[in-house]
């Protein structure tokens, strides 16, 4: 029986500042840009990227540095951003009964984690030996038959 293929993935270490935002876009946009079939949908795996990471360096205290994991597989994409707070994020796994409020829709902050779990395909958290790992996936989108001449 064939090996299924191991997945591409790459890792690295980012500044604890929000200078990190652009550059894990970038990564993620970079990485996706070297699968060609099938795709993951670069612009929703960028913006949940920035905001896993907008979220771990808001969220977190220290010098420590982040840092972002992008795991590419045949069916799709994992990205997981790894910080030094081993607390939990708040509402990113909670049923959606319990979560307590829509975010305020005058308010700047407030929607990443909800873009998160509804963006996704799956999301979640866990702790790791120095802090946690937040995480989302992506599936694979099927590549789009050109319109047919008439």
């Amino acid at each position: 029986m064939p090996t299924p293929p191991t997945p591409t993935s790459w890792r690295i270490a980012l500044p604890h500042t929000a200078a990190a935002v652009p550059v894990a876009r970038a990564l993620v946009r970079s990485a996706l840009a070297e699968i060609d079939s099938p795709a993951t949908d670069s612009d929703t795996a960028e913006l949940l990227t920035a905001e896993l990471v907008a979220n771990a360096v808001e969220h977190t205290t220290g010098d420590t540095p982040i840092e972002l994991v992008v795991e590419l597989f045949e069916t799709g994409c994992q990205v997981e951003v790894h910080d030094p707070d081993p607390a939990p994020p708040a509402e990113l796994t909670v049923p959606w009964d319990t979560v307590e409020a829509a975010p305020d829709p005058w308010q700047e902050h407030g929607r990443g984690l909800l873009l998160i779990r509804t963006l996704s395909a799956s999301c979640g958290h866990r702790p790791t030996g120095s802090g946690k790992a937040v995480w989302f996936t992506l599936p694979a989108v099927p590549a789009q038959r050109p319109p047919s001449e008439a």
